[in-house]
């Protein structure tokens, strides 16, 4: 697996340097698929080789450990373990997991946070800015040339000077400048990442480069704010592609840029969601241990598709797909877990939440309040199972919080009620663009992260935007057309009236004014099929995770 992991990874480079974007998709897709293929492979040959034997749970326990002795000192151990969980998990359908079979949480000889000595490169600073920079760009070692690389220099020696230096000016300590040896790549950027020290401050920063499409290269901003290069790292956004022998590196270094980030978030977007998903099990056990809260019904609108439920002190959803959907919604359950798959493979692009996707999983029923309990009962029986104290739900996805859109909208103040509706708008067009039609677009499936951006989280309609047919909608011939209650002209099942998206703001008139202000365009349908077109012809958007006036071109 890690072969062709690596295989796969180390192509990003070429693909950037050629931009080769359809061919960066693809490769993404490809590696997303690596493990569940060799995962099939491997819960084959082991049912060959013990002739059956690989149903026999007293087997694992011996395997376990023979595996635990074997993987030792092997330098990527945690994702071993998982990989090893992965396939006790395909042979027994995810049922009875258990310390005693599985590596379920860390063991308690796990050595902790690695250090990243071994893949840093350490400039020492002598007041020599320029050269450094120099010296940092020369080791990004692209295979095509810098578009002007003495005005990149100068442009980020601007922000160096004017805003990382300033802060050190105080402390007599020496300055050290470190940067990770292998660059990030996803979309059309590749981002080099390091930081700046100084005794006990350590100052990130970003440099996002981008290729011009005419053989060369250059620095698009210099990211030196603790929540930009948060965004940049987002749970909204695809995962990148690094040459890292060893993740758990990486991990450890992002980890002290980012200290508020947990390590699955951090695995996940290093491209190893499968190992996140291990560390995120382990992270929601230890956050349930320690907090008294119970369950509940999520805040919001209820979900005509999913029961979505909470802990008030969890950062985390849980959403289970309704054993029958309310109307009009009248979509298989198939359909809905498609949905979801392909959003996972899909450049997300900043605007759709990831998720984690988990089977069988266990709850302590006492931590559920009775209305959740009544809720569950009644919206997704074959779902659930309880056994004595537990309280298994058989499949669930685990989302992000966010305030969903409408109850964000009721609070809001006029200058946020601007920037958020201008999100939304823009949330929309980006998706699109990404060749992503969120089908039902009303305010309660887009939800607002910390940083004020709007995300995208239901995916039951979502298809992608050249499926659709955009119309206008027809003029009535008469007042019995015009009062009409219910459409009297032919509608296909892929048929979309842009017209009707100021529906989605029934209710919120205030809302809706600043909308049309900002994004009228989409109500208007040859928006949407001029945009088809582009995607058609092989368009594929700029995905910054940085806003326009922060790119050195803009200022």
């Amino acid at each position: 697996f890690f072969a062709e992991y690596k295989n796969i990874t180390l192509g990003a480079q070429a693909r950037f340097e050629s931009a080769d974007w359809h061919g960066a998709q693809k490769a993404m897709r490809d590696r997303l698929d690596l493990w569940k293929q060799k995962r099939a492979i491997v819960a084959e040959a082991a049912y060959t080789i013990t002739g059956g034997g690989v149903y026999e749970r007293d087997n694992w326990e011996i395997a376990k450990r023979e595996y635990a002795e074997l993987i030792q000192q092997h330098d990527n151990y945690e994702i071993a373990q998982s990989f090893f969980n992965s396939i006790y998990c395909y042979v027994f359908k995810h049922e009875k997991i258990r310390e005693l079979h599985a590596f379920v949480m860390a063991p308690e000889n796990h050595p902790g946070m690695r250090g990243s000595e071994s893949i840093l490169l350490r400039y020492e600073f002598h007041g020599d800015t320029k050269a450094i920079i120099h010296r940092m760009l020369d080791g990004c070692h692209f295979n095509i040339p810098w578009e002007d690389k003495q005005r990149d220099v100068d442009r980020i020696f601007g922000v160096v000077n004017d805003v990382l230096l300033p802060q050190l000016a105080h402390s007599r300590d020496p300055i050290v400048v470190e940067r990770l040896e292998a660059l990030f790549f996803r979309n059309k950027a590749a981002y080099l990442v390091g930081r700046v020290i100084c005794g006990d401050v350590a100052l990130p920063f970003v440099l996002p480069i981008l290729n011009n499409e005419q053989g060369a290269v250059y620095v698009d901003t210099v990211l030196h704010d603790s929540d930009d290069i948060s965004i940049l790292f987002s749970f909204a956004r695809s995962y990148f592609m690094v040459d890292a022998s060893i993740p758990s590196e990486y991990v450890a270094f992002l980890n002290r840029l980012m200290p508020h980030k947990e390590i699955f978030e951090l695995y996940n977007a290093m491209g190893m969601p499968k190992h996140g998903k291990t560390e995120f099990y382990r992270f929601a056990v230890n956050e349930t241990l320690n907090s008294e809260d119970a369950y509940m019904v999520a805040p919001g609108i209820k979900g005509m598709v999913m029961l979505v439920f909470t802990r008030p002190d969890f950062d985390y959803v849980y959403k289970v797909i309704k054993d029958k959907f309310t109307p009009p919604k009248d979509m298989s359950e198939a359909h809905v877990k498609e949905c979801y798959r392909l959003v996972k493979r899909w450049d997300r692009g900043g605007r759709m939440a990831d998720t984690q996707e988990f089977n069988n999983l266990a709850f302590d029923r006492r931590r559920f309040d009775e209305e959740l309990l009544e809720e569950m009962r009644r919206e997704v029986p074959s779902k659930i199972k309880i056994s004595g104290n537990a309280l298994i739900l058989r499949h669930v996805y685990i989302e992000r919080k966010m305030v969903p859109l409408n109850l964000y909208l009721k609070d809001c103040t006029e200058e946020q009620l601007y920037s958020v509706m201008d999100e939304y708008g823009n949330a929309i067009k980006q998706l699109a663009a990404n060749n992503v039609f969120p089908g039902d677009m009303l305010l309660k499936n887009f939800g607002v992260t910390r940083h004020g951006r709007v995300v995208f989280y239901d995916y039951d309609e979502i298809c992608p935007l050249t499926d659709c047919n955009f119309r206008e909608l027809p003029e009535p011939q008469n007042d019995e057309q015009a009062y009409a209650t219910q459409p009297w002209y032919e509608v296909g099942p892929n048929d979309i009236f842009p017209e009707e998206f100021r529906l989605f703001f029934s209710g919120n008139q205030r809302a809706k004014k600043v909308f049309d202000q900002l994004h009228s365009d989409l109500y208007d349908p040859s928006w949407w099929r001029n945009l088809q077109n582009q995607i058609r012809d092989g368009y594929v958007p700029d995905l910054f995770p940085y806003r326009k006036k922060q790119r050195f071109q803009q200022r």
